[in-house]
């Protein structure tokens, strides 16, 4: 029995700093979470504008997949989440109560 192998976009890039505001104002976020979700965002922008970087040929390769070569047999049954989707069910449950 083979499994196919897990791939994963890793990115070593430096981190900036700019503030941005949750889109809801009713929920509230600690500093520290507000600076997880912040790096997070960044961190992604760089790999989405390296990648398309990359495919323009404009840049040598910065953004590598990452391949594992035994994959994590606890990992096989995994399914995605859908966060928006989640987000949305959540607060029409919310709605209902």
């Amino acid at each position: 029995m083979t499994s196919s192998p897990v791939s994963r976009v890793v990115y070593n890039g430096k981190r900036n700093s700019s503030p941005r505001s949750p889109s809801n104002s009713s929920e509230i976020f600690t500093p520290a979470h507000e600076e997880n979700v912040r790096f997070i965002y960044e961190a992604w922008q760089c790999v989405e504008r390296d990648l398309r970087n990359q495919i323009s040929g404009s840049e040598r390769c910065l953004v590598e997949e990452y391949v594992e070569k035994i994959p994590n047999p606890s990992l096989k049954a995994f399914k995605p989440v859908d966060l928006s989707d989640l987000k949305r069910r959540n607060t029409q449950d919310a709605k209902k109560s």
